[in-house]
């Protein structure tokens, strides 16, 4: 599913390239030197229908800001992985490491099985790009939430939320009220606290069955006679990642909110 961010802004595009650029520079820098201002006036001009009409031409769209827009994306998710790949222990990254080279042998010996024929094997194939992107970004959610479980002082917690039902129990009647929400909060708190926990746990499995699945399907790909076969492992394993992402956007949210 796309957002709003993967779409692409043609008319930056359109403006902010080299091509552009230079032609405009040229022209206001000869029309500076010359001092024959009627050269900036045709360049305005030109200009103006050039970004009328060409952030909106499906040509250009297609055979040059697409793709670069796609550069770009691919750009700024090598970056991202890198930066976390940096970020996690050296078992962690070694761990990602060692998923990749999974992932290249189930390549080389795909090529090598003459009943998978590349036209078809290729969507399947680029689903094993995604699961190790999507292993790394694994790993680095459960950095995240270890890391933020550590910084918890639950016992805290739980000893404050003990004071607020000793409070109400045997404490003045004005004060209940107030302590009856703060112990909801704690409460809540507290459960939030082991859902991450239980999440986290989630994750760690699903990184497990990655790496598992890859070791089958580099003992499997030998023999397999589809691309079916390859293909309905993959997504079974894509939508497991998806599903601990849903979750991880909601405890994400949670965790920034907590920590402003």
């Amino acid at each position: 599913m796309s957002s709003s961010k993967d779409k692409p802004p043609y008319t930056k595009y359109a403006f902010m390239n080299a091509y552009n650029l230079s032609l405009l520079g040229g022209v206001l820098t000869v029309a500076t030197a010359t001092q024959n201002w009627w050269l900036a006036g045709v360049g305005a001009c030109l200009e103006g229908l050039w970004m009328l009409f060409a952030p909106d031409s499906t040509v250009l769209q297609k055979t040059w800001f697409d793709k670069y827009h796609q550069s770009e994306l691919q750009a700024a998710r090598a970056a991202d992985i890198e930066a976390k790949l940096k970020a996690l222990s050296q078992q962690e990254a070694a761990r990602c490491n060692a998923l990749q080279s999974t992932r290249d042998q189930i390549l080389n010996l795909a090529r090598d099985n003459p009943a998978l024929t590349q036209d078809l094997l290729g969507r399947e194939l680029a689903k094993l790009d995604e699961l190790v992107t999507s292993f790394v970004d694994l790993e680095y959610t459960c950095l995240r939430y270890s890391i933020y479980l550590s910084s918890v002082d639950t016992q805290q917690i739980e000893r404050d939320a003990a004071r607020y039902e000793q409070f109400i129990q045997s404490g003045a009647e004005e004060g209940r009220a107030v302590a009856q929400k703060n112990l909801a909060v704690l409460k809540m708190r507290r459960d939030k606290y082991a859902e991450i926990a239980r999440d986290m746990r989630l994750a760690h499995g699903q990184l497990n069955l990655i790496e598992n699945t890859f070791r089958l399907l580099a003992d499997q790909i030998v023999t397999m006679r589809s691309p079916a076969e390859l293909g309905g492992q993959l997504d079974d394993l894509i939508d497991g990642v998806e599903s601990i992402r849903q979750t991880a956007r909601e405890t994400e949210h949670f965790m920034a909110t907590v920590e402003r």
